[in-house]
């Protein structure tokens, strides 16, 4: 598939068994680019949705609408792991199977806000290194809790002694830790043996299609007064000559490219300018 190699936007399905960016290095190759960048990383055993951006729309990921995020995960009862996943796992104890209503009221107690620890091997830095690295190397891992928001969890199906379940999870999620959580309250050991991201917010995978990124941006579109070339060329500007003044951040659309700005304490400053914009049918 062509694309403007430049300036690109698409979702692309990482595989299970590798990470993500080893995957990323992988695009880079086959498109021949250089700059690229991916959101939300997905763990190597983990596999589905990578947002990935070439050239200057690398910058637009803090942006766009990336959140709540959809997963499908499978929990594999009576299997001990250190990673939370099937990477390390140590023991796997035979257990008893379950009632599937037990299964089905404990996760009508997993909506709303919740509070958990990280797992140790996770990407938190921790005085500027990464918890996994830590980990890894032996060292006392002292996370601090975090707070999720879990919109939707179901069950999928139980075979046990495997639970699959989607959830539906604010951004920054770990549903490792989620899966730890339900083990608890089953009280039995658990890990993760499968992880599939379907979504994240309104992005899902269309075979490595082009995105018009206006279309994505988590803003509201402001409109410029006077004329575009004061944005095209980067003049300031005044609160005055915008349609919208409320605080915030907000895009402007100009002829082939966009801006995007923030207004704060009644003043106008520019968050990203420039940006080459074109017009993507599908």
């Amino acid at each position: 598939m062509k694309r403007n190699a430049i300036d690109s936007l698409f979702v692309a399905n990482k595989p299970a068994n590798l990470g993500s960016n080893h995957f990323l290095s992988r695009i880079k190759r086959r498109y021949n680019v250089k700059k690229a960048g991916f959101s939300g990383t997905l763990d190597p055993f983990a596999k589905g949705v990578l947002i990935i951006a070439f050239g200057k729309y690398t910058q637009l990921f803090q942006f766009l609408k990336k959140s709540p995020k959809t997963y499908r995960a499978t929990l594999w009862l009576g299997a001990e792991s250190e990673t939370l996943d099937i990477e390390k796992v140590t023991t796997v104890q035979t257990l008893s199977p379950i009632a599937t209503e037990v299964l089905q009221t404990i996760f009508t107690t997993l909506h709303g806000e919740i509070t958990y620890l990280p797992p140790k091997y996770s990407a938190k830095k921790i005085n500027g290194k990464r918890a996994y690295e830590l980990a890894r190397e032996g060292q006392e891992v002292l996370l601090r809790y975090i707070t999720s928001t879990i919109y939707d969890i179901k069950l999928i199906h139980y075979r046990h002694p495997f639970i699959t379940f989607e959830i539906t999870i604010s951004e920054g999620g770990y549903i490792r830790s989620i899966a730890q959580i339900i083990s608890d309250k089953l009280q039995m050991k658990g890990t993760l043996s499968a992880l599939e991201r379907l979504n994240e917010g309104d992005f899902v995978y269309q075979k490595e299609q082009m995105l018009d990124p206006l279309k994505y941006l988590n803003l509201k579109e402001n409109f410029y007064l006077q004329d575009l070339s004061d944005i095209a060329l980067g003049r300031k500007l005044a609160l005055k000559d915008l349609k919208i003044k409320e605080a915030g951040k907000y895009f402007i659309k100009l002829d082939k490219m966009f801006s995007i700005l923030e207004i704060k304490d009644d003043k106008v400053s520019y968050l990203l300018n420039g940006v080459k914009y074109a017009d993507i049918r599908s």
